[in-house]
């Protein structure tokens, strides 16, 4: 059972036969820019909810989790996302402010890793995220929070069929 499992893994499909073309000495010299850009090519192909990524997180004693999240904006503060101080996630940052995302993009064999450290925003921005969610009923939630990530580093990678895929990293002299 093992063995066929294994080979049933080992046979499913990657990456679609298409995939676009990325030239790293052409990239914009702001990660910022180059993820919009990226982000833009996804919904043009249709990638549901791009906007999506793993927020992963350790408590004190350093045991990882993670979560898919949504992607809030990227400005001067940092990468913002949003969950309740109450929630594993919230706990995990208080005690240890330092977290990753993760994009994947299959249909377009790409991949967006952003590394850093974790500040909570503002209690307007928190209760102005909150009552801009689908479904907000006008009610306040004090322990929602917005978070920025502000970036330490951060990696583009672009599958390639020949197994030489591509990676434009962007580490802390980037972002000083």
């Amino acid at each position: 059972m093992s063995e066929s499992f294994r080979q049933l893994l080992r046979a499913l499909p990657d990456f679609p036969e298409l995939l676009p073309d990325f030239d790293p000495d052409a990239a914009p010299a702001d990660p910022a820019e180059l993820f919009r850009l990226w982000l833009a090519e996804a919904l043009a192909v249709g990638v549901p909810q791009p906007n999506a990524c793993s927020l992963a997180t350790a408590d004190e004693l350093g045991r990882p989790s993670s979560r898919m999240l949504i992607l809030k904006d990227i400005d001067a503060d940092g990468w913002h996302f949003a969950t309740s101080r109450a929630s594993r996630k919230g706990h995990e940052l208080a005690a240890n402010p330092h977290a990753a995302l993760n994009f994947f993009w299959q249909q377009q064999g790409r991949q967006v890793r952003v590394t850093g450290g974790v500040v909570e925003l503002s209690a307007e921005a928190s209760a102005a995220d909150w009552h801009a969610r689908p479904g907000a009923d006008g009610s306040d939630n004090p322990d929602w929070q917005l978070y920025a990530l502000r970036p330490r580093e951060i990696e583009f990678w672009q599958a390639r069929h020949d197994r030489r895929h591509l990676r434009h990293r962007f580490g802390p002299e980037s972002f000083s």
